[in-house]
């Protein structure tokens, strides 16, 4: 039971906030290419196997982050009890459970078609590098983008077999949307990373965070909406967007740069967020 838990605390199963911000880019993308394959079988399945490789990836992720971040979130107040830090598991531990975990994801991959598995190995490029982004750049968030909402191409291609500018469009605005949420998580660290010199938009942009996130969050639903219209959707569902609007604008009221709480709340707030995105692309096909 030891072991057990913490394997969770380690993989941060426990918050799955984590997970849910993986996997609701790819509902989007699924949900967007049944509009054009309407096989609900295909769609259903892969509903499935992405939830579940977005769990394991999400947890491989985690452990690779805290080996390559060991020295210093040992620095960072909110980190320092982390497991690997602590010392409760060593590094050659978690790093088998990575192993582990990448070759349980990599048998997922395998149930989609070639298309998909070359994008899903391509992926692992980007995955295993945004750990080091902090250390080298301001925009560490925005590789996190890249990187996070790439389900959304992977669940497009898995159910079209093909590459087309509507997954494209929706994985610009995934991108500034985790833009924006990852800014304002960061702002939880902000005076360790500066003390320790790790970088990041919240520091970069700490004087005004407020506008960068409005900017981004405004950003991302302008192309969520731009591909409603460019796809002429002909239905009233646009009043949907609403509820993902407002929730990005709640978010914005929320959080305040002096109060890390209210930071960490807006942040989790997301999750919701996503949801009602993935609600509103579901309306398509309604």
């Amino acid at each position: 039971m030891k072991q057990i838990k913490i394997f969770i605390e380690l993989t941060r199963l426990n918050k799955p906030i984590g997970f849910m911000l993986l996997f609701w880019p790819c509902s989007w993308g699924l949900t967007l290419g049944y509009y054009y394959n309407l096989e609900v079988s295909l769609y259903l399945k892969n509903l499935i196997l992405f939830f579940l490789g977005s769990v394991l990836m999400r947890s491989a992720g985690c452990i690779f982050n805290d080996v390559v971040d060991k020295d210093i979130d040992k620095k960072v107040n909110r980190t320092k009890k982390r497991p690997i830090v602590s010392g409760k598991i060593s590094v050659s531990q978690s790093l088998i459970y990575v192993i582990i975990l990448c070759l349980i994801s990599f048998v997922i991959l395998l149930q989609f078609n070639l298309l998909t598995i070359i994008l899903g190995l391509g992926s692992m490029i980007l995955a295993f590098s945004y750990p080091f982004m902090k250390r080298i750049t301001y925009w560490p968030q925005l590789f996190l983008g890249l990187t996070f909402n790439w389900g959304i191409i992977m669940s497009w291609t898995s159910m079209t077999n093909s590459i087309s500018y509507e997954p494209i469009i929706l994985y610009v605005a995934a991108i500034f949307w985790t833009l924006g949420y990852d800014t304002i998580y960061g702002i939880q660290d902000l005076r360790d990373d500066e003390i320790i010199g790790v970088k990041s938009t919240s520091i970069k942009f700490k004087y005004n965070t407020k506008t960068f996130v409005g900017f981004c969050y405004s950003l991302s639903i302008f192309m969520i909406l731009m591909l409603y219209f460019i796809m002429e959707i002909d239905k009233y569902f646009i009043v949907l967007s609403s509820l993902f609007i407002l929730s990005l604008i709640y978010q914005l009221k929320m959080f305040k740069t002096n109060k890390p709480h209210t930071c960490l709340s807006a942040f989790k707030m997301n999750n919701l967020t996503g949801f009602l995105i993935f609600i509103f692309i579901f309306s398509f096909n309604l």
